[in-house]
């Protein structure tokens, strides 16, 4: 196992320390109370959900990406994901992502992981491969593939099968190059090490490589990573491995996963408890359940919290701590989760792009406090 630097054991050191002299404000909520995820505390229980933000150039984090992390640190916010981050180039969902594959990415990414340290909260990355979603454009940019003569590339998936008519037609990958994408994600959580993260978490969901392999719609392989359920998520599993092997053993590890294809035929709950429960065993902490992203023909039944069950399935049912995300908006809603045993942490998206604060106005509607930082504190009081 690789020892986490001396850099990254100081700056841990000094953040338990600033922690450790802060006045104990808070307890009455769950959403509110602290959380021990193997050498980590959380001082509650909100997240920030990975969310793609298209604005970095040649992978590396920039003052949008501190200022907008940032910020939900000075929030309130216990564990802070930064967006999608590719382990290759050609892993990026647009060429405007950030990335992991090159230790030139890691000094930008350590600037914001110190910032959000001296507010008192923890910072993730979420490394993740696009597989055949990848080499289209920014949301505000355009739509489907990027051409080559704007800088598009080649793509790859499991198998030679588009997202649909409008994105790349992939390629699909040999073994070998399997293999040095399980190289990859090791090297990037090895940066994000580097770079004093607390954690990571590996994308397995919403139409992206890994969930790639792992659906029957999308992997139309006949070698060891295709057909049954076992070939189909070995390579979440090696990935993992790899991950884990490199990762320091205190430190949790996330994989995120879309629980249902919601298509027919597709990957559904019951493979998402099952490989859950292998992912527990290779040494996750956490499973963070989202859902869909994997064909255009997929019939999304949403509403308030709509993923939320599937996330208290696998908690029920694969003895692994889990994390609801997806229309989660108000403080009382999140409570409520956690109250009812449905969720060990409560990730936010859009709720904390509109209210970064969202954390301290739970503490008003819940009754409860969290610290402020002391230059926000004035705010605190009515």
């Amino acid at each position: 196992m690789t020892a986490p630097s001396t850099g990254h054991n100081a700056e841990v050191a000094k953040t338990e320390a600033r922690r450790a002299e802060l006045p104990r404000k808070g307890g009455s909520s769950l959403l509110l109370s602290p959380l021990k995820l193997g050498g980590l505390s959380l001082k509650n229980r909100v997240v920030v959900s990975p969310m793609c933000m298209y604005s970095a150039v040649h992978g590396l984090a920039n003052d949008f990406h501190l200022v907008h992390l940032g910020g939900f640190a000075l929030g309130g916010a216990a564990l802070i994901f930064a967006e999608a981050t590719a382990v290759t180039p050609a892993g990026r969902i647009s060429p405007d992502d950030l990335g992991l594959w090159d230790d030139a990415q890691i000094a930008p990414l350590a600037q914001i992981t110190d910032f959000v340290h001296q507010q008192g909260s923890l910072i993730g990355v979420q490394l993740a491969h696009a597989g055949r979603k990848a080499s289209t454009f920014a949301p505000w940019k355009g739509n489907g593939a990027v051409p080559p003569e704007a800088g598009g590339w080649e793509v790859v998936g499991p198998s030679e099968q588009p997202y649909s008519s409008q994105y790349p037609l992939p390629r699909a990958l040999t073994a070998a190059e399997i293999g040095e994408i399980i190289h990859a994600f090791a090297e990037s959580a090895r940066r994000a090490m580097l770079a004093g993260v607390d954690t990571v978490e590996i994308h397995a969901a919403h139409g992206y490589l890994l969930h790639q392999f792992l659906s029957p719609l999308s992997n139309q392989r006949t070698d060891q990573y295709g057909g049954s359920f076992e070939n189909r998520t070995r390579l979440l599993l090696e990935v993992t491995r790899a991950v884990r092997e490199v990762w320091p053993a205190h430190l949790p590890l996330f994989v995120r996963l879309s629980a249902t294809d919601w298509a027919e035929g597709g990957w559904d709950i019951e493979q998402t408890v099952e490989v859950s429960k292998l992912l527990s065993r290779e040494g996750v902490q956490v499973v963070d359940v989202s859902s869909g992203g994997l064909t255009p023909a997929q019939q999304i039944v949403v509403g308030p919290g709509y993923q939320v069950p599937f996330a208290e399935r696998v908690r029920q049912e694969a003895d692994v701590q889990v994390m609801a995300v997806g229309m989660i908006t108000g403080a009382a809603q999140a409570e409520a989760i956690l109250q009812a045993g449905q969720a060990d942490l409560i990730a936010l998206a859009r709720e904390l792009l509109r209210d970064p604060h969202f954390a301290q106005r739970a503490a008003a509607e819940l009754g409860d406090r969290v610290l402020y930082p002391a230059q926000y504190e004035r705010a605190e009081k009515k």
